[in-house]
C-alpha cells in the first residue's frame, strides 16, 4: 500500500476526480478527510469508504473561507496529529466569453479555484512543517498552458495554480514539502457531463484536439494523483503532471 497509516485531505471530494482520488488514496491505505460543500454526496463518499474497510470522514466545509479551513486542520490535529497529503482538487467552471463576463462571476470563479487552493496549501504548509513534511497537489487543468474557446475566467484561474505551485515549491522544498499540480485535459466529471446537458458544451467540441479521442474517466486522474502524493515521485516538485490524452502534442 503505497499511502499506509498517511493522513489525506481531499477537497471536492464528495463527486468526480476528487471522489475517485478519495476512494484509490483509502484502497492504498490513507486516513481521508473528504471536505465539501456538498453534504449529501460527500456523506455518500464517507459511507461507500468506510463500507469497503476504508478509514474515511466527512467534513462539510467551504474551501473560501478561512475558518473552514481552521476547523478542518483542526479536525486532522485533534485526531491523527499530523497530515501527510492534500489534494487542493474543488473548482468551478465558467463557459461565457470575456465580454459577456460579470465581476460577480469573476470573484466566483477566482475564490473558489485560487484562493481556494491557496487557503489548502497555506494552513496544509503550517501543519506539514511542524511535522515531517508532506505532499499537497492542486489541481490546474491543460487550460493553465492553452487556451480556450469563451472560458477566459477558467482559464486564467488555473494558469494562477500552476504558477502558485511553482512559487510554493520552491519557498518549502527545504521543509521536505513536494508541491505540484496534476492537469487534466477532458475529464467525464459531473460538471462536464451537466455542462455537456445543459447545452453549454459539446463532446465533440471538448475533445477537439485530443489524439486519444475521448474523456478521461476520473479514476484515471486520480492514478496520476496517487503518484504525486506517494514516495514514487519523492524527487519531484514544483511541476504540472499532464493528464490530457495527448491534447498539448496536437
Amino acid at each position: 500500500m503505497r499511502l499506509k497509516n498517511k493522513v489525506a485531505v481531499v477537497t471536492g471530494g464528495a463527486m468526480g476526480i476528487g471522489q475517485a482520488t478519495a476512494l484509490r488514496f483509502a484502497e492504498e491505505g490513507a486516513k481521508v478527510i473528504l471536505v465539501d460543500i456538498a453534504e449529501s454526496e460527500g456523506k455518500a463518499t464517507e459511507r461507500i469508504i468506510v463500507e469497503k474497510g476504508g478509514d474515511c470522514e466527512f467534513i462539510l466545509g467551504d474551501v473560501t473561507k478561512e475558518a473552514d479551513w481552521e476547523r478542518v486542520m483542526g479536525t486532522v490535529e485533534k485526531r491523527h496529529g499530523y497530515l501527510d497529503v492534500l489534494f487542493n482538487n474543488a473548482g468551478t467552471n465558467l463557459v461565457k466569453p470575456a465580454i459577456e463576463v460579470t465581476m460577480d462571476e469573476w470573484d466566483r470563479v477566482m475564490n473558489l479555484n485560487l484562493k481556494g487552493v491557496f487557503l489548502g496549501a497555506q494552513n496544509a504548509i503550517r501543519m506539514m512543517i511542524r511535522g515531517k513534511g508532506g505532499s499537497i497537489i492542486n489541481t490546474a487543468s491543460t487550460f493553465a498552458f492553452i487556451g480556450f474557446y469563451s472560458m477566459p475566467v477558467y482559464c486564467a484561474s488555473k494558469g494562477g495554480i500552476m504558477a502558485l505551485t511553482r512559487q510554493l515549491a520552491l519557498d518549502y522544498a527545504k521543509y521536505n514539502i513536494r508541491i505540484n499540480c496534476v492537469c487534466p485535459g477532458p475529464t467525464l466529471t459531473p460538471l462536464v457531463e451537466r455542462e455537456m446537458k445543459l447545452g453549454l458544451a459539446k463532446a465533440e467540441d471538448i475533445l477537439q484536439g485530443v489524439p486519444m479521442a475521448r474523456f478521461a474517466q476520473p479514476s484515471e486522474i486520480a492514478s496520476a494523483v496517487l503518484f504525486l502524493a506517494s514516495d514514487d515521485s519523492s524527487y519531484v516538485t514544483g511541476t504540472g503532471l499532464v493528464v490530457d490524452g495527448g491534447r498539448l502534442v496536437y
